[in-house]
């Protein structure tokens, strides 16, 4: 449960940073609204996750799924260069957080 507490909040990081480019500085209400609110449930879940994970292994993991999950909708939503060394930073950060998992004494 502990490691579906963390994806949810991963995923949820990845919804509000995306929502902080919709929101253009937080100047537009809605996307501002749905941002914020993506910030608070991103935190709760990694609190909830951070009950029983090591605080390292559950932020790192958090950011590794933030940054490569707004890598990619960014290359989806606003055309972003996916050239081959995005890419491949992509999968390195991707393995790290494999090997963190993995590496995770439970």
């Amino acid at each position: 449960m502990k490691w579906i507490l963390l994806i949810i909040a991963g995923l949820l990081e990845v919804f509000w940073a995306i929502g902080l480019k919709y929101s253009e500085g937080f100047t537009k209400l809605l996307p501002s609204f749905f941002t914020v609110i993506g910030m608070i449930a991103s935190f709760y879940f990694l609190s909830l996750a951070l009950r029983d994970l090591p605080l390292g292994t559950a932020y790192a993991i958090w950011t590794g799924i933030g940054a490569v999950g707004t890598v990619v909708m960014g290359i989806i939503l606003f055309k972003e260069p996916a050239d081959f060394m995005r890419l491949i930073c992509i999968g390195v950060i991707l393995i790290g957080i494999i090997g963190l998992k993995i590496a995770t004494v439970e």
